[in-house]
């Protein structure tokens, strides 16, 4: 079984990561000796991975797979985009208030989810990915499942939010399940 890192603190990540990517050995990049932190300077969510893929692959030697993934919400002008984690400068339920917050009385609440994610291989070669699914941000959060932002979107593909959905349902149509779908692929 070939084996990549993946380039994330985030165990819901980790997880969904392992889930789509079935056939591959995917090790925590605290597993595989990294405890560092990458700075996401990057102004698009591929730019983010791609800077934390190769700091992960430098210091390991392995195969390392980031994403830098993120809620974009059109009456925002894209916002909170890239800045998704840390949009109120505290954790995911402050990000979901300060969202809310900022969307009141807005009538346009179409959002979507985007997902980019590279491999960076030790020999310099590097493969990409990218996703995106589509819905709206609701009035209250609905549901007990998912992270971050999950329990205000609204997917047309599922016609629920992903926090109602089971962990399987969300995968066959997020955003991360899309790109790792393509990067499978090229795999």
């Amino acid at each position: 079984m070939k084996k990549l890192v993946a380039a994330t603190g985030n165990a819901h990540k980790l997880s969904e990561i392992r889930e789509i990517l079935s056939g591959w050995e995917i090790v925590s990049q605290r597993d595989a000796g990294f405890t560092g932190e990458v700075e996401e300077t990057g102004r698009t969510f591929l730019e983010n991975a791609r800077l934390k893929a190769r700091a992960v692959c430098a210091a390991t030697g392995l195969p390392s797979l980031a994403d830098d993934s993120g809620l974009c919400v059109d009456a925002l002008g894209g916002a909170p985009g890239v800045y998704s984690a840390r949009y109120s400068g505290g954790g995911d339920r402050e990000n979901r208030m300060l969202l809310l917050k900022n969307l009141q009385g807005e009538e346009d609440r179409t959002a979507h989810f985007s997902c980019g994610i590279v491999v960076a291989f030790p020999d310099g070669t590097e493969l990409t990915a990218e996703g995106e699914t589509r819905g709206r941000i609701l009035h209250e959060e609905r549901g007990e499942n998912g992270f971050g932002y999950d329990s205000l979107f609204w997917s047309d593909d599922l016609n629920k939010s992903f926090a109602e959905a089971t962990a399987e349902e969300k995968n066959l149509v997020s955003h991360r399940g899309r790109a790792l779908k393509v990067l499978q692929e090229k795999l």
